[in-house]
């Protein structure tokens, strides 16, 4: 059996009706519900992608989750560490401005910060041996997140590509995300569920 699917009908958004945006507002709550799963399965992607590193792109999200864990970090903290570098498939040139972007609605503004600004952190590792500025990250000296940064670095991130540690499998970490990801903290698109919805 075709279901149709109803859809709005104007042709610039300027013609929108209630009508309209009643039937797109449902679609999005949807959509939304299902991010989660699209996360995951882009993290998925990671797998097998090595870059020349010892470890996998997604072995290396894996320790960093893992290692932020077994530290005592809390949810909000583990899901950042985990999806810190998904954004390497599609932003090259920005993966944590990807990342941050992702994580944005869902964790604290600290998280959201380190997220955003660990690639200048991290080049203190191995930027001068690329002919860069392994001192990046002391443009942002002063910042009330510097040293959250720093120390997710140096704890997590950078020591995160030893073949021999045992990390915690994705599927250890999925509830976390679906936790985190079930409801914004902030966002300048989150809708309410209708009433009817919400009992």
């Amino acid at each position: 059996m075709d279901k149709t699917v109803e859809r709005a009908t104007f042709r610039e958004m300027k013609e929108g009706t209630a009508q309209d945006w009643a039937i797109i507002g449902g679609e999005y709550r949807a959509f939304a519900r299902g991010l989660a799963d699209r996360v995951l399965d882009h993290l998925r992607l990671l797998k097998g992608d090595f870059g020349g590193f010892p470890v996998c792109r997604l072995e290396h999200s894996l320790q960093t989750a893992t290692r932020a864990h077994r530290d005592g970090r809390d949810e909000q903290y583990v899901v950042m560490a985990l999806l810190h570098d998904i954004g390497d498939t599609l932003g090259s040139y920005n993966h944590p401005e990807v990342a941050a972007a992702i994580v944005a609605p869902f964790v604290r503004d600290e998280l959201h910060w380190i997220c955003k600004h660990h690639g200048h952190f991290q080049g203190y590792y191995y930027f001068h041996y690329l002919g860069m500025d392994r001192d990046a990250r002391e443009a942002f000296r002063g910042h009330e997140h510097f040293d959250a940064c720093a120390e997710f670095c140096e704890k997590y991130d950078q020591a995160a590509f030893d073949p021999d540690y045992e990390s915690e499998p994705l599927s250890f970490f999925e509830p976390m995300v679906r936790r985190v990801m079930a409801r914004p903290l902030a966002s300048l698109y989150r809708l309410e569920e209708p009433a009817e919805a919400a009992e």
